[in-house]
This record gives structure tokens, sequence and C-alpha cells, in this order.
């Protein structure tokens, strides 16, 4: 019966062991996703019905991310961007909606030329979430605007917002270069 005993002892604290790294290993997990995605970690989380299944998302935009062919922006385009952008700036002042669609067109652009697809929102949103978190609560509420600018339904004073929100993206992604990404 002693041996018994050991047997079930020993199974016992390895499968405790076995546990207690399990969660470990899952906690660690979730700490990177939360640091990687910031505030769209949580936005997933309230978006799903389970943290599992909202985790799976978030790892699965990393591998969809992984095969992409996300690349620095050329010298030539990214001064080409930067002044393309102060024209449209400029342009806010005279025909504030007409900016604020050329701005989401110019972030798509600088998207597309990146190695970005563009053809989907939804799709665009979840393969900029992997590398440009931060600023993804910027962009949609730049794409919610302009699209009610579309419809004529937003004010001079939304659009300026929209014009700020683009801004962040559009500078993140600019910058993205000269930071060595």
């Amino acid at each position: 019966m002693d041996t018994l005993v050991w047997v079930a002892v020993v199974v016992v604290a390895i499968v405790a062991v076995a546990a207690v790294a399990y969660v470990v290993v899952q906690q660690q997990r979730r700490n990177r996703l939360r640091s990687r995605f910031g505030p769209e970690y949580e936005r997933t989380m309230a978006e799903h019905d389970s943290k599992r299944e909202a985790e799976q998302e978030l790892i699965a935009r990393e591998q969809r991310h992984k095969e992409l062919d996300i690349r620095p922006l050329a010298a030539e385009s990214w001064e080409s961007y930067a002044n393309r952008w102060a024209e449209v700036q400029e342009r806010f002042v005279d025909a504030p909606e007409s900016a604020v669609t050329e701005a989401d067109r110019l972030v798509t652009a600088v998207m597309a030329e990146r190695g970005y697809p563009t053809d989907d929102f939804r799709q665009r949103i979840a393969d900029l979430s992997v590398g440009h978190a931060e600023t993804l609560t910027h962009y949609r509420k730049a794409h919610d605007i302009s699209g009610r600018a579309a419809r004529e339904e937003a004010t001079t004073e939304e659009l300026r917002q929209a014009m700020v929100h683009y801004r962040a993206l559009f500078e993140d992604l600019l910058h993205e270069t000269t930071r060595g990404r």
C-alpha cells in the first residue's frame, strides 16, 4: 500500500505542476497580447464571448500579419506623402469635407504602398492592429466621421477631429520607417 500512496502523491504533484505551468503560460500569452495590442486587446475581448476566442483571433491576426509583405516606404515616397499631407491640411480651411475624404485616401494609399491590403475596412483594421494598435481608435473615429461627412452629416468641428485622427495614423505609418520597426 505504501508504494501505491507514493505513486498517487507523485501523480498528483505532477498534475499540480502541469496545471500551474499551464496557467503561467496562459498568463504570459495574455500579457504579451495585451502589451502588443494595447487598447485593441480590450476591444477584441468585448467583441467575443470568451477570452479564448478573442485571444485566438488576435493570434490569427499576428499570423496573417507575418504573411503580409509589409515594407518601409522609400525616401522619395515618404517625402511625397508628407508633402501631400501638408497640402490636404491646407485645403481643410476652404473645403473641409473634401480634405477629410482626401486624408482618408492618402492614409489608404500609404497603407497600400507599405503592403497592407486595403480592400476591406474591417480587414484593414485587423491587419493594422498588429503593428499600429495604439492608433486604431483614431482610425476608427476618423473613418466614422468621414462616412458621416460623405452623407453631409458631420459638423466642421467633427471634420477637424477627423483630420486629427487621420493624422495620428498617417504619422504612425509614415514614421514607422524612420523608427526602424
